[in-house]
C-alpha cells in the first residue's frame, strides 16, 4: 500500500510539474484568470459528481473553513498563472517550491500554527535563507559572467512574473496553514468540494477587476484545460488526499520538491529552455533549502496542494 502511495504521489508531482509548460503555451489563447476560472469550474463539476454523496455532510462551519481555504487557493493560482505570462515555466516552478520553506516559517507565529504543531527548528530558518539566496540568483541579472547578482538593477532586473510567482508561493503557504487548521475537523471529500468550489467563486469575482478576459478556443487550449482540470486538479487532489492518510507529511513534502525538477525537464524537452550557471545555481540552492527544511523531522505541516 505504501509503495502504491509513493508511486501515485510521484505521478501527481510529475503532472503538476509538466503543467507549467502546458499552461504557459495555452496562455497564448487565453488570459490567465479566464483560464483559471474555466479550469476550477470544470474541476468542481467533476468532484461535485464524484463526491455527490458527501453534500449532506456540509455544515455552516465547514462552509466557513472551505471559504478560507478556497480564498488562499484562488490567490495562489491567480498569482501563479498570471506570472507564467512573463516568466519561464522552470523559474515559476522553483519559486513556487518555496512554499515548503515558507510554511514552517509562518508556523513560528503562534496564532497561525496548526493544532498540535510545534515551533519550527533552526533548519527551517537556514533553509529559508538558502532559498532566498537561490531566488536572487535565479531572478536578478548578474554584473558580469560571475554568479554575483546585480543588486543595483533590482527594480528592472526582476521580472514581473517572478514577483507574481513569489506572491503565489506566499498564498499557497497560507493555503497550507489554513488546511492544517481545517483538515483535522473535516473529511477530505467535502473539504475538496468546498475549497475548489469557493476557489472558483473567488476567481469569478476577482477576474473582472484584474483583467479583460478573453478566450480563443483552440485544440491546445482545450487539451491544457482538460489536463489541468481533470488530472492536475480533480484527480491529483483526490490522490494526494488518499496518500496523505498513509504517508508521513514529511515524505510527501520531500516528494513535492521534485515538482520543479519535472517542470525544468519538461521545459527543456518541449521548449528547449536551458538554465545558465547562475540560474542553475539558484535553482539548486532553492532545492537545498527545501530539502534542509524537510529532511530533518518537523512537526506535521500540510503540503502545498493538500486537499
Amino acid at each position: 500500500m505504501k509503495l502504491r502511495a509513493y508511486l501515485l504521489m510521484v505521478f501527481v508531482v510529475a503532472i503538476w510539474g509538466s503543467t507549467f509548460v502546458l499552461i504557459k503555451d495555452a496562455l497564448r489563447d487565453s488570459t490567465p484568470l479566464a483560464f483559471n476560472l474555466v479550469r476550477m469550474t470544470f474541476a468542481f463539476l467533476i468532484l461535485a459528481v464524484a463526491y455527490r454523496r458527501h453534500w449532506r455532510e456540509v455544515s455552516r462551519g465547514q462552509l466557513i473553513a472551505g471559504a478560507v481555504v478556497g480564498f488562499f487557493l484562488a490567490a495562489g493560482y491567480q498569482f501563479q498563472t498570471a506570472g507564467l505570462v512573463t516568466t519561464t515555466p522552470s523559474k515559476s516552478a522553483f519559486i513556487t517550491g518555496l512554499v515548503v520553506v515558507l510554511v514552517p516559517l509562518l508556523s513560528a507565529v503562534p496564532a497561525l500554527r496548526p493544532p498540535g504543531a510545534r515551533r519550527p527548528r533552526w533548519n527551517a530558518f537556514l533553509g529559508a535563507i538558502l532559498a532566498f539566496g537561490g531566488i536572487l540568483l535565479l531572478t536578478l541579472p548578474a554584473t558580469s559572467a560571475s554568479l554575483i547578482p546585480d543588486f543595483t538593477s533590482i527594480n528592472t532586473g526582476i521580472n514581473t512574473g517572478d514577483l507574481l510567482t513569489l506572491g503565489c508561493a506566499v498564498a499557497f503557504a497560507f493555503h497550507c496553514i489554513s488546511l492544517g487548521h481545517a483538515s483535522p475537523r473535516i473529511r477530505f471529500q467535502p473539504l475538496a468540494l468546498l475549497q475548489i468550489g469557493f476557489c472558483a467563486v473567488f476567481m469569478a469575482a476577482s477576474m473582472p477587476l484584474i483583467e479583460h478576459p478573453h478566450m480563443h478556443i483552440t485544440v491546445r487550449l482545450c487539451i491544457a484545460l482538460s489536463i489541468a482540470a481533470v488530472l492536475a486538479t480533480a484527480a491529483a487532489f483526490s490522490i494526494q488526499s488518499w496518500a496523505q492518510s498513509i504517508l508521513p507529511a514529511t515524505h510527501t513534502a520531500l516528494i513535492l520538491t521534485l515538482e520543479p525538477v519535472f517542470a525544468w525537464i519538461t521545459s527543456f524537452v518541449v521548449m528547449g529552455e536551458r538554465l545558465g550557471l547562475r540560474p542553475a545555481s539558484g535553482a539548486i540552492l532553492i532545492l537545498v533549502g527545501i530539502a534542509l527544511t524537510e529532511l530533518i523531522p518537523q512537526p506535521h505541516v500540510p503540503t502545498a496542494h493538500e486537499a
